[in-house]
């Protein structure tokens, strides 16, 4: 073999042990891309911060729970909690790993005002449902609009609540001063009581339609559903960036004939801006794919709508959502 032919060889030969030694880095490369991702969550029970035991949050808690505890591997449970602000100071707290919060509470946790002393590290999972506002009062009540519950026994929601957070937005528009409302600060389950007991002349509530507790009052105690005005909806959204807007109760709802014109906001599911992206990530999968599952005890799921679920703002979207809906995206 000629000295030229030998260098040949030589360098055909490095060339092959430098490709053999790319391809060996990009296999062990890989194969770390391709190891499963870290499942320390998968070792400890999860918390689901839900909302009062006959409201939907805690329904949609409860089956969401049980859906990802059937698929992902490990132990979900729903927390019966005073609602929205309740979840979202657990979420910041860490005692609770997912959490439903109506859109004007979310938007004061990241901006760090009214109900919250300081930003928390709250950051979505999806866009759900619209939650509408209830104000109920027996059928048979001399409270016709808002400015009759001035000087009554109104529950404002649970304390720390976001139905106590709308309502006071709700009387502040309409001049009637909510220091001047006898308020029990009843969740849901104990307003319903209350009201059944003739102990108070109406409650407030925030939820999806139709709320299980409400439809169970409604068929053994007539009641009414009380309108918020257009105006009224207005001076709210001014104060508060366009958080809310008008909508009507579907007739027929409550087994109530009367139109009754009322104002909704955006209902999210929040998590923690640190939680683990495969974490997040499969649990979003979890919430569609099993959406039909969880909406048989929690009608409100099926309305969950993927082209939706991305507007979420003020609040961003956790990287693993954003991961599930690019993969998903149509």
């Amino acid at each position: 073999m000629s000295a030229e032919a030998g260098r040949r060889v030589r360098g055909r030969t490095r060339a092959a042990r430098a490709l053999a030694l790319v391809l060996c880095l990009l296999t062990v490369l890989g194969l770390a891309a391709c190891a499963p991702a870290d499942r320390g969550w998968a070792d400890r029970p999860q918390a689901i911060a839900g909302g009062g035991a006959t409201g939907v949050y805690y329904a949609y808690g409860q089956r969401f729970a049980a859906a990802l505890s059937a698929h992902l591997g490990a132990t979900f449970t729903a927390q019966a909690t005073n609602g929205s602000v309740d979840n979202l100071e657990r979420i910041g707290a860490g005692t609770a790993v997912f959490g439903f919060a109506q859109g004007d509470a979310v938007a004061d946790a990241v901006a760090g005002t009214g109900a919250f002393s300081e930003p928390l590290p709250i950051v979505a999972v999806a866009r759900l449902y619209d939650e509408y506002v209830h104000i109920v009062v027996r059928a048979g009540s001399d409270v016709h609009d808002l400015r009759d519950l001035a000087g009554r026994a109104v529950s404002l929601g649970a304390r720390g609540s976001g139905v106590d957070l709308v309502a006071r937005r709700i009387l502040g528009a309409a001049d009637v001063d909510p220091a001047g409302i006898r308020n029990p600060e009843l969740g849901l389950e104990a307003s319903i009581g209350a009201l059944r007991r003739g102990e108070i002349d109406g409650f407030f509530w925030v939820g999806g339609l139709p709320t299980p507790g409400i439809a169970t009052l409604a068929a053994d105690t007539p009641i009414r559903l009380l309108s918020i005005p257009p105006a009224v909806v207005d001076a709210v959204n001014a104060a508060h960036a366009g958080a809310y807007r008008q909508a009507d109760f579907p007739v027929g709802a409550y087994g109530i004939d009367a139109s009754t014109v009322t104002m909704t906001v955006p209902n999210y599911l929040v998590t923690r801006a640190d939680a683990p992206e495969g974490l997040i990530h499969d649990a979003t999968a979890v919430l569609f794919e099993q959406r039909g599952e969880i909406a048989r005890g929690a009608p409100a799921a099926a309305l969950l709508d993927r082209r939706q679920a991305i507007f979420t703002d003020p609040i961003a979207l956790h990287d693993g959502a954003v991961r599930y809906y690019r993969e998903t995206h149509d």
